[in-house]
């Protein structure tokens, strides 16, 4: 009979029955659990010396045998049949992070792990561990070669690859476009980018990403058409002694809203430098001077300049707005070699406003683009910064391969910490990977389609699917929450088109968009036309005690809920489609609250009655059942108060399965 069938029938036996005496027939073989024994990772070391890999979730194979490790130039594969076990061990973790900032004030950091420890006698490189931990949201490994003496050995591929046990449905991030897929996974031909979202069936759901990305390039995925396997095509240029891969992830979840409300990426980042206090680092909404440029209003024109940095910084501070971001163009034209990004041609102003602002309690952003900050020192520029006392810095349209871009990432991001610079990456950014915990200054990236650009592809379906793909790896600056949303061309210097959307779904979605910071991007009297909507802003109180998505769908709809101190917030968004949401309150503690509830008029249309909008208020308990109608492109807000018998500190009780919502079609 067949070794690897008998194998197989044992795997079977020990997973339906549990552990017991038939384990001991299957030396090779070493399990890894979630904490709640629901997840499990088995791995398998074959008679020629290879690693295989499955993954299984409530007793049923999602991923199945997969290869392990690397093969080098030399062909040899690491490890391989000269390579010896030499012995393994496991610990459990039950603990809690506490972000500065974050979807929710605490995370459980709960994990079983299980290291193995491989020699290679004969060869080099001479010792590598495998390191697995499981979680109640997914499992992930990594690759060490322990300190010591060694060459280096140079990598031809790595061999970590996901051989899926069925034609499931996936997502792929696609840089400033609409997201690759659905598309089955037999179907993908070529290289993908990491977020992967993969909908197993009705009952299971996954993305594949990685975590702590040190050395080496980001992560690329690639399959042949016809296949359900998906290989590591990145890889690191060698193994020397000290190194460690990026965590590669799987999250899990039962619905694609565990996916979304996960921290497990940065929980497998490491904790702050101690020789860094993040305490300044503070989240929050900001304005934004970049698309307000040519808007008319009662005669006054708003542009790139002093005159109405003034005005947004007002409207800021009247707001509890806590910033504004000064876009390209402010030191001189952003891609002229001598555009010098301290001594430009607003470099006064801005030093000007950056004092006012500090007046009236609202922050300055600079924007820096790759030419100044590669031509001019980048410790000087952002030195200097800091030392005018600006808030952040965009950086935008870095230059080099991924893997440089990566190394100039890091560089740029402890800089910043090191001048109380908070720091926001757009134009094609590496994609995040968990950085949030070790630098809390990193608090967003345009690792997504911004809304305001390339209105040809972005549609309403294009927003709920890339909060279930990008928005996994972290948090995305998207620009959501335009008000002028007129018919035809406006005055507007950028992008003179409105955003396909209702204004309704466009509040919603800077609550469902997960960053540090906020950007808004209309001008104030579009905000101040529309009160009820400037309420659900302005109440957008960070950090977040917590987060949850209640429910959705990849591509059609998705319903939002963040806490603050005083109130919890729930956004709803829909693709093109009009539909009906019933939502349970039962994420609510017990007692008595005013619900206001903002939703899209009967009439309204993202594409012919964008600015139809009505207001209810209701007196509701944690056992209602609100009923929202979104229209095609639409949304729903509210704004639950608390009753002032809740005390404060008191944590409210959430189900540990989101309710879903029920939908009909219009």
């Amino acid at each position: 009979m067949n070794a690897r069938f008998v194998t197989l029938v044992l795997l079977l036996f020990v997973w339906l029955e549990g552990d017991s005496v038939w384990a001991q027939y299957l030396p090779k073989l070493y399990q890894v659990f979630s904490p709640d024994k629901k997840l499990k990772m088995a791995i398998q070391r074959h008679n020629d010396g290879l690693l295989t890999y499955t993954f299984a979730a409530n007793r049923e194979i999602l991923i199945k045998e997969s290869p392990l490790g690397f093969k080098l130039e030399s062909q040899e594969t690491v490890p391989s049949s000269g390579w010896k076990i030499e012995k393994v061990s496991d610990r459990k973790v039950r603990d809690e992070w506490k972000p500065l900032w974050g979807k929710r004030a605490v995370v459980e950091d709960h994990f079983n792990e299980l290291v193995i420890d491989l020699v290679n006698p004969a060869g080099q490189p001479e010792r590598m561990q495998l390191v697995v931990r499981g979680y109640n949201d997914g499992f992930a490994f990594c690759y060490k070669i322990p300190d010591g003496k060694g060459p280096c050995v140079n990598v031809q591929s790595e061999l970590t690859a996901y051989n899926f046990a069925g034609d499931y449905t996936a997502w792929f991030y696609n840089g400033e476009n609409h997201n690759i897929g659905p598309e089955k996974l037999t179907e993908t031909d070529g290289t993908r980018l990491p977020v992967m979202t993969v909908k197993a069936g009705d009952k299971h759901y996954m993305a594949i990403h990685e975590a702590c990305l040190e050395t080496g390039a980001p992560l690329v995925l690639q399959s042949k058409g016809g296949e359900s396997l998906f290989s590591v095509a990145s890889k690191p240029t060698s193994l020397s002694p000290g190194y460690t891969s990026a965590w590669r992830v799987v999250l899990y979840g039962t619905t694609p809203g565990v996916l979304t409300d996960s921290h497990l990426l940065e929980l497998l980042n490491p904790d702050p430098d101690s020789r860094y206090d993040f305490s300044w680092v503070k989240p929050g909404l900001a304005v934004w001077d970049w698309r307000i440029n040519g808007a008319v209003w009662d005669g006054f024109t708003y542009g790139m300049s002093y005159p109405s940095w003034v005005r947004m910084v007002d409207f800021a501070a009247e707001q509890g707005f806590k910033y504004l971001v000064l876009d390209a163009n402010w030191y001189g034209p952003e891609f002229e070699s001598d555009s010098d990004p301290v001594k430009g041609e607003k470099a006064q102003d801005v030093q000007r406003l950056l004092k006012y602002g500090k007046e009236k309690g609202v922050g300055i952003w600079l924007y820096l683009n790759d030419v100044g900050g590669r031509k001019y020192p980048i410790e000087k520029t952002l030195k200097q910064y800091g030392d005018w006392g600006a808030a952040g810095v965009k950086y935008g349209f870095m230059s080099g391969t991924q893997e440089e871009k990566n190394r100039w990432t890091k560089k740029i991001t402890e800089l910043c910490a090191q001048n109380h610079l908070l720091v926001d990456f757009h134009d094609g950014p590496v994609h995040p990977y968990g950085q949030m915990r070790t630098w809390p200054n990193a608090v967003t990236r345009e690792y997504c389609h911004a809304q305001l650009d390339g209105h040809h592809v972005f549609e309403p379906k294009t927003f709920v699917t890339t909060v279930f793909v990008n928005m996994v790896a972290g948090p995305i600056d998207m620009n959501n929450g335009m008000f002028d949303l007129r018919q035809g061309h406006t005055t507007r210097v950028d992008e003179s088109q409105p955003v396909p959307s209702t204004l309704v779904s466009e509040a919603a979605r800077t609550l469902i968009a997960f960053s540090g910071v906020t950007i808004l991007p209309d001008i104030p009297e579009y905000y101040r036309k529309y009160p009820a909507l400037l309420n659900f802003l302005s109440a957008q109180k960070m950090p977040w005690k917590e987060s949850r998505t209640l429910a959705g769908e990849i591509g059609e709809y998705i319903v939002m809920m963040r806490e603050t101190e005083d109130a919890y917030l729930v956004g709803a968004a829909t693709n093109e489609s009009g539909r009906t949401i019933d939502l349970p309150l039962s994420f609510l503690e017990k007692g008595k609250y005013t619900v206001e509830v903002i939703e899209d008029g009967d009439d309204a249309h993202y594409l012919t009655n964008r600015e139809s909008l009505k207001v209810t208020t209701r007196q509701l308990t944690n056992n209602d059942k609100l009923t929202l109608k979104l229209a095609p492109g639409g949304g729903a807000c509210l704004v639950i108060k608390k009753t002032p018998s809740m005390r404060v500190g008191e944590q409210a009780a959430f189900p540990l399965v989101s309710p879903s919502g029920k939908i009909g079609r219009k």
